[in-house]
């Protein structure tokens, strides 16, 4: 059974064993299924703030296990194109951070499915660390994770979000050495993201030859779930993962269906097709527990 990480501070607050909050449940919920997870990206935004409340709101329904919430920035280095047309259309609809933040609140009210905030670190600094986490927390975020902080740069943040419950998801690569995999498994709470590939996010036909070896080396450092993202976006990559990781990350396939659809309602019901098919694979894959009994998730 997976089990809620100490977090390894010198400050007091930072000290203890943190509440086990939605995503570890979720996670545990999944363990005991032998079932692997499913995590859903959506730009926040995209295309507005009404819209996405609906495409959420569906994608947790069809399956969705943790729904990610890209915050739209106007520099989105780690993004493909995809992901940054999604942010540019948001931004244009007037989307901010502090709106994010209210679409949580909104979407908190009608769902209990576990909420991600996904940032770059300047909106959040813009904000303020301080205030951002205590909004974040009260409006039912879960966790955050913001895609250009590295630990080394973390301390204050993290010991900020963990004050307020908030988990904070580092990425670790295939680039990653074995020291940073360790440091960067010491700052994560809730799961650690695994980038399957160098290079920006999108799709792909095929997963890396090297994944198995960045999901070995990872476990060495860390109990906490392992998910994989980065080119995710067809039912043969989940069923895979489910011998490799212990959940999915699809983002830029979601995001191309929101894309092309010509309504809100229509983009809602085409991500939900997606989800439905993907947690499906997931559902009737490879499972971890008989693949690898070592795994976490065969620890219960």
């Amino acid at each position: 059974m997976f089990e809620a990480a100490p977090i390894k501070s010198s400050a007091a607050s930072d000290a203890t064993v943190r509440r086990v909050g939605r995503i570890a449940k979720q996670f545990r919920k999944l363990a005991d299924a032998a079932e692997l997870g499913l995590i859903a990206y959506v730009t926040a935004g995209d295309p507005s703030l009404d819209a996405s409340e609906k495409i959420v709101l569906a994608a947790a329904e069809a399956g969705a296990d943790v729904i990610e919430l890209g915050v739209p920035f106007s520099d989105p280095v780690a993004d493909g194109p995809t992901i940054q047309r999604a942010s540019e259309r948001a931004l244009r609809s007037g989307t901010t951070l502090a709106g994010v933040i209210e679409l949580v609140r909104r979407l908190r009210g009608r769902s209990d499915v576990a909420l991600v905030l996904f940032s770059y670190f300047n909106p959040i600094l813009q904000m303020g660390l301080e205030k951002f986490a205590e909004a974040a927390a009260a409006a039912g975020a879960d966790g955050v994770l913001v895609t250009d902080l590295t630990p080394e740069e973390a301390g204050e943040y993290r010991s900020v979000m963990h004050r307020h419950g908030l988990d904070t998801i580092f990425l670790a690569a295939p680039t990653s050495t074995d020291t940073r995999l360790a440091k960067i498994a010491e700052f994560t709470s809730g799961f650690l993201y695994l980038i399957s590939r160098t290079g920006v996010t999108g799709a792909r036909e095929a997963l890396p030859e090297d994944l198995p070896t960045l999901a070995r080396r990872a476990r060495q450092y860390t109990k906490l779930p392992l998910a994989v993202g980065f080119g995710i976006s067809q039912p043969a990559h989940v069923s895979i993962l489910g011998g490799i990781a212990d959940a999915a990350v699809v983002g830029s396939a979601l995001v191309a269906e929101i894309e092309k659809a010509w309504t809100p309602d229509a983009a809602a019901a085409a991500v939900a097709d997606r989800i439905r098919v993907l947690k499906r694979a997931a559902r009737e894959g490879i499972s971890r527990r008989n693949a690898n009994p070592e795994s976490p998730a065969a620890s219960h």
